[in-house]
C-alpha cells in the first residue's frame, strides 16, 4: 500500500506574498494619488496574510510526523493491535491539530480577500488623463488576485476532505476486523485528494508570483520607488 506524502502535498509556505516596501516620490502632500490609495490597501493585505504564513511550519511538522506514524503502523501489520491503536490515536490527534491550523490559514485568506476587495472602488475611480494605463494594470492585478483566492478556496476544500479521509483511515486501523481491501480503497481516496491539493498548490504558487510581479509593475507605473524584500521560503 502506498500513500502520498503529506509533507509534499501541502507546502504553501513556498507561496508567501512578497513584501513590498514603498516610498512615494510624489511631491504633492495635500492629497493622495490613486496609486498611494491602492498602496495603502494592498499593504493591508500583506499584513493580514502574515497569519497565513504562521500556519505553514507547524502544518509541515505535523504532516511529517504523521507520515512517520503511518509508516510505523504499516510496518506492524494488523497483529499488534495495542500498538496500532496507540499510534492511530496519536495520528488522530495530529489530524485534529492540522485542521485547526488549516482553518486559521483559511480565516486569514478570507480576511485578506475582504481587505483586497476594497481596492476596487479606487481602481474604478481612475479616470484621469494620465491614469488609463495605470487602471489597466490595476485591473490585471485585481483579476489575478481574485483567481488566487478562488484557487485557495479549492485547496482548502480538498485539504479538508483529505483530513476527513485521514481520520477515517486511522479509525479503520483501530478495528481489528478491518479488511485489507477496505484499507487499500481508503488509501486510494487519500492519494487522489492529496494529488488535487498538489495541483491546487502549484496553481496557487503560480498566481502568487504573477500577482507579485503585477504589483511591482503597478507601483512603478504609479511613480513609486519599489524596494523588494523576497520572503518566499526556500
Amino acid at each position: 500500500m502506498r500513500r502520498i506524502s503529506l509533507k509534499t502535498a501541502k507546502r504553501l509556505a513556498a507561496a508567501v506574498l512578497i513584501i513590498l516596501i514603498i516610498t512615494s516620490l510624489s511631491a504633492c502632500k495635500g492629497s493622495e494619488s490613486s496609486g498611494e490609495k491602492m498602496h495603502e490597501k494592498l499593504e493591508d493585505v500583506v499584513e493580514l496574510e502574515s497569519e497565513f504564513e504562521k500556519q505553514q511550519d507547524p502544518l509541515v511538522k505535523l504532516e511529517k510526523n504523521e507520515q512517520e506514524i503511518y509508516a510505523k503502523i504499516i510496518s506492524l501489520g494488523l497483529e499488534k493491535m495495542d500498538e496500532i491503536k496507540t499510534l492511530s490515536d496519536e495520528a488522530l490527534a495530529s489530524v485534529a491539530k492540522r485542521k485547526e491550523y488549516m482553518d486559521k490559514e483559511e480565516e486569514s485568506i478570507q480576511e485578506s480577500k475582504e481587505a483586497f476587495e476594497k481596492v476596487k472602488p479606487i481602481m474604478e475611480d481612475m479616470d484621469g488623463k494620465n491614469e488609463k494605463e495605470l487602471k489597466k494594470q490595476a485591473e490585471k492585478l485585481y483579476d489575478v488576485m481574485m483567481d488566487r483566492y478562488e484557487v485557495h478556496d479549492k485547496l482548502y476544500a480538498n485539504y479538508t476532505t483529505g483530513l476527513k479521509y485521514d481520520k477515517e483511515l486511522y479509525e479503520m486501523f483501530k478495528n481489528k476486523d478491518v479488511k485489507i481491501d477496505a484499507l487499500e480503497e481508503q488509501i486510494q481516496k487519500i492519494n487522489e485528494v492529496y494529488q488535487k491539493v498538489l495541483d491546487n498548490n502549484e496553481e496557487f504558487n503560480k498566481l502568487t508570483k504573477q500577482y507579485n510581479d503585477l504589483k511591482i509593475d503597478f507601483y512603478e507605473k504609479a511613480g513609486m520607488e519599489v524596494k523588494v524584500e523576497d520572503k518566499q521560503a526556500e
